[in-house]
C-alpha cells in the first residue's frame, strides 16, 4: 500500500471521531457570517424603504440620487462576477457541483462575492433571496475550514455540507429543514455521517440565530386551523395546479437567461443595469414586489390586499422575479419562489370559497400549502419543501395536508418530464465554468461513500461478480453500526454503503458509475436493456 494511499485510509477513520466538533464548529462560524448577513439585508431594506417615502413626497433630488447609486449599484455586480463568476446566481448549483467533483472553486473569493454580490442585489430591491446565498456563504466557510486545517477532500466534502445545512438554517430558522435539503437535495442519498453532521451543524447555527432574531418562526401563521379530509379534494387540484405552475416557473426561467445571454448592445458587466432599472421603477409604482417578498406574505395572512390586486402582484412578483434571476447576480429564488406560491395560493382559496362555498377559516391554510406544491414542483424536493414550510410556520400540525399537496405536485412534474430546476442550472454551469483541473489532482487519493439501494444492480450480489469502474477500490462496507472488510465473496445488502478509494482526477466519473450501479432503479434499467435487442 502506497503511502498516500494508507494516509488517505488513516485519517478517513480518525476523521470520523473527529466530525461531530467539526460540524459544530462549522456551524458556528457559518452563524455568525449568516447573521450578519440577514443584519446587512435588513438595514439595507429599511433604508430603500425610506428612500421610496421620500420620493413620494416629490422629492426628486432623492429619487435622481437613488438612480444614480442603482447604475453604480449594476457595475459593482457586473464587476464583482466578472471576477468571481462561481458566486453568480443561486449559488446553489456550484455547491452540487463542487460535491460532485464537478466543479473546483476559491473558497474566499466566492464568499467574499457572494455576501458583498447578494447584499447589493437583494438591497437594491431585485426579486432575490438570501437562502442561495446563504447555502453557498455555508458551503464556502466550511471549504475554507477545511483548507485551513489540511483536510482531505473526502473530509472537505461533509465540511461543505455542513456549512450548507447550517447556511440554510440560519437563512430561514429551519434547523430540520437544514438537514433534509442536505440528504435530498446535496446528496441524493440518506448517509448517517452526512445526517449527524449536518445536523450537529445545522443545530449550532439555528441556536446562535435565535439569539440574534430570536425564537419566532419566520412568517406569523397564528392558530392555522387543521384542514378537514372532506377538503382534500381542493388539495389535490391545488397541488395539480401548482405543479404545472412550477414546470412553466423552470422552463421560464431558462428562457429569460437564454435571452439575457443573446444581448449583444450591452457588455455582460452591465446587464445588472436592466433588473436594477426595473426595480427602480417599480419602488415607485409598486414597491411591494422588491426584494424577496417577505412582506408580501405578512399582508396576506392580514387580508390587505384585493382579489385584483392579488392578481396584479403575481404577474409582476413572476416575470420581476424571472428579470432579476436571469441576469446572473448573486441571490436565490426560495424566498420569490414562495412568495409567488403564497399569493397563487391566496388566489385559489379566494376563489373556492367565493365560488364553491368553502369555509373561509382556511383560506390561509391554501397559502402555506400551496408555498409548499410550489417549492416541490420548481425543486423536485419534497420532503425539504414540506418540513420547511412547516418550521417557518411554527405548526408541525399540517404535516399530512403539505405531504400529500406536494407529492400531488411532484406527480405533475414527473408527468411533464420537468428536471428539477438546480439540476439543469448545474447542467447550464458546467460547460463553461470552473471544472476540475485533472492534471494537479492526479496523484492524490479520495474515499467515496456510496448507498446500495433497494433493487438495485448490485444488491444481493457478491462483489467478484460485478463489473466495478476501473480507478476504484472497495475498502470497506458500513453496515448498520458495523464495519466490514470486504473480500471477493462478501455479499452486498440494501442499505450498506459502500466505502471506495478513487484517485482525485477520476473522482467524478468513479461516483457517477458507482452511483449508477447502486441506485434502486439501475437492475431495472439493466433488465430492460438486456430484454430489448
Amino acid at each position: 500500500m502506497t503511502s498516500q494511499t494508507y494516509k488517505t485510509l488513516n485519517q478517513w477513520w480518525d476523521f470520523r471521531l473527529k466530525l461531530y466538533g467539526e460540524g459544530i464548529f462549522t456551524g458556528l462560524l457559518t452563524s455568525f457570517v449568516i447573521v450578519c448577513f440577514r443584519f446587512s439585508l435588513e438595514k439595507a431594506e429599511l433604508f430603500r424603504t425610506k428612500v421610496f417615502l421620500f420620493a413620494q413626497t416629490k422629492n426628486h433630488g432623492v429619487l435622481v440620487l437613488w438612480f444614480i447609486a442603482l447604475i453604480l449599484i449594476g457595475f459593482l455586480l457586473g464587476k464583482l462576477t466578472q471576477w468571481e463568476p462561481l458566486a453568480s446566481g443561486s449559488g446553489i448549483p456550484q455547491v452540487k457541483g463542487v460535491l460532485l467533483g464537478k466543479i473546483k472553486t476559491n473558497w474566499l473569493s466566492v464568499l467574499i462575492v457572494k455576501f458583498w454580490g447578494g447584499l447589493l442585489a437583494i438591497g437594491a430591491g431585485l426579486s432575490l433571496g438570501r437562502e442561495g446565498p446563504s447555502v453557498q456563504i455555508g458551503a464556502a466557510v466550511g471549504q475554507g475550514m477545511s483548507r485551513l486545517l489540511g483536510r482531505l477532500r473526502i473530509e472537505e466534502r461533509y465540511l461543505i455540507t455542513c456549512g450548507a445545512s447550517a447556511g440554510l438554517a440560519t437563512a430561514f430558522n429551519a434547523p430540520l429543514a437544514g438537514v433534509i435539503f442536505a440528504l435530498e437535495e446535496l446528496h441524493k442519498n440518506f448517509s448517517p455521517l452526512v445526517l449527524t453532521s449536518a445536523m450537529v451543524s445545522s443545530l449550532t447555527a439555528d441556536f446562535i440565530s435565535q439569539q440574534f432574531f430570536g425564537q419566532k418562526p419566520i412568517f406569523s401563521f397564528h392558530n392555522l386551523p387543521v384542514l378537514p379530509l372532506n377538503y382534500y379534494l381542493y388539495l389535490i387540484v391545488l397541488g395539480l395546479m401548482m405543479g404545472a405552475f412550477g414546470v412553466f416557473f423552470n422552463y421560464s426561467l431558462i428562457k429569460i437567461s437564454n435571452l439575457y445571454k443573446k444581448i449583444k448592445y450591452l457588455p455582460k458587466t452591465l446587464i445588472p443595469l436592466i433588473p436594477l432599472a426595473f426595480a427602480g421603477i417599480l419602488g415607485l409604482v409598486l414597491p411591494e414586489v422588491l426584494g424577496g417578498g417577505h412582506k408580501i406574505i405578512e399582508s396576506l395572512i392580514q387580508n390587505i390586499f384585493s382579489f385584483k390586486v392579488l392578481l396584479l402582484l403575481l404577474a409582476v412578483k413572476f416575470l420581476f422575479t424571472m428579470a432579476s434571476y436571469g441576469s446572473g447576480v448573486p441571490g436565490g429564488i426560495f424566498l420569490p419562489l414562495l412568495v409567488i406560491g403564497a399569493l397563487a395560493g391566496k388566489i385559489y382559496g379566494i376563489a373556492i370559497t367565493h365560488y364553491l362555498s368553502a369555509d373561509p377559516m382556511f383560506l390561509n391554510n391554501f397559502i402555506v400549502l400551496a408555498m409548499a406544491a410550489y417549492f416541490t414542483a420548481i425543486v423536485k424536493a419534497p420532503v425539504t419543501g414540506s418540513i420547511l414550510i412547516t418550521e417557518m410556520t411554527g405548526s408541525f400540525n399540517h404535516l399530512l395536508p403539505l405531504i400529500t399537496v406536494s407529492m400531488t405536485a411532484y406527480f405533475v412534474c414527473d408527468l411533464l418530464k420537468s428536471e428539477p430546476i438546480y439540476e439543469t442550472l448545474l447542467g447550464r454551469l458546467l460547460p463553461a465554468k470552473g471544472k476540475l483541473d485533472s492534471a494537479s489532482e492526479k496523484g492524490n487519493k479520495v474515499l467515496l461513500e456510496i448507498a446500495v439501494s433497494l433493487g438495485s444492480k448490485v444488491a444481493g450480489k457478491k462483489i467478484r461478480d460485478l463489473i466495478w469502474p476501473y480507478h476504484c477500490l472497495i475498502v470497506g462496507i458500513k453496515r448498520g453500526n458495523s464495519e466490514i472488510i470486504p473480500t471477493g465473496d462478501t455479499v452486498l445488502f440494501p442499505g450498506d454503503y459502500l466505502i471506495v478509494l478513487s484517485n482525485q482526477d477520476k473522482m467524478p466519473e468513479v461516483r457517477e458509475s458507482l452511483t449508477k450501479m447502486c441506485s434502486e432503479c439501475s437492475k431495472f434499467l439493466n433488465e430492460s436493456d438486456s430484454s430489448n435487442p
